[in-house]
């Protein structure tokens, strides 16, 4: 199980999600309580692992400057987390590691998917960046699990129930772990990571 822990703010907390097993962490470059300004980012990752996927999050941000700032970095990937069109997607897809197309659910972006070119595609809340929970058979059949990467509302107390019901590639978590914005809680974490490789179905 892929996991990412994103809305990561500062250093410490970079190397203690991956240092409890996450896979992946987030950068936010978009307007939010946990954005992050691109030296910032250039200063933690510079202190990660081998083998880390970083992503740098985007929201209606041109496609040129997505691709200069991934690039720049030296970041393992793109997720594009607003109202991008096809076009702009793939151009970014075309020029970076790895593209994560993120779609509310219920978006009809989702229904053509494929047009896209992404490498992955994440299905959040309504609201995403809410921490609310959707009612998770609406994403059932929409996107091959292969594929999916699930977010919104996600803690240590549901993941498994999540993956269990959708077997996606992956999760994607932020507010489920944070102690307040953009500050990430370790005890959280950790049961997070945990619960999400117990497996389909098992005990948290």
């Amino acid at each position: 199980m892929f996991v990412k822990i994103c809305g990561i703010t500062s250093e410490a907390d970079a190397l203690l999600a991956v240092g409890l097993g996450a896979d992946a962490v987030g950068f936010v470059f978009a307007p939010s309580p946990r954005q992050v300004s691109v030296q910032a980012v250039s200063r933690i990752v510079e202190r990660l692992p081998h083998g880390v996927v970083t992503v740098g999050v985007f929201r209606d941000e041109s496609a040129r400057r997505v691709v200069e700032i991934v690039n720049t970095l030296g970041l393992g990937a793109a997720q594009l987390h607003g109202n991008e069109s096809t076009e702009d997607t793939r151009y970014v897809s075309s020029r970076v590691s790895m593209t994560i197309k993120a779609f509310p659910v219920g978006h009809p972006g989702i229904a053509k998917v494929d047009d896209y070119g992404a490498d992955l595609v994440m299905v959040d809340g309504a609201r995403p960046g809410s921490g609310e929970v959707f009612d998770w058979r609406l994403a059932e059949g929409v996107v091959d699990p292969a594929r999916l990467i699930l977010s919104g509302g996600l803690n240590a107390a549901n993941v498994a129930s999540a993956i269990s019901h959708l077997s996606p590639f992956g999760v994607d978590v932020s507010t489920g772990v944070e102690s307040a914005p953009g500050i990430k809680d370790p005890r959280k974490m950790r049961e997070f990571v945990l619960a999400a490789r117990s497996g389909p179905g098992g005990d948290l």
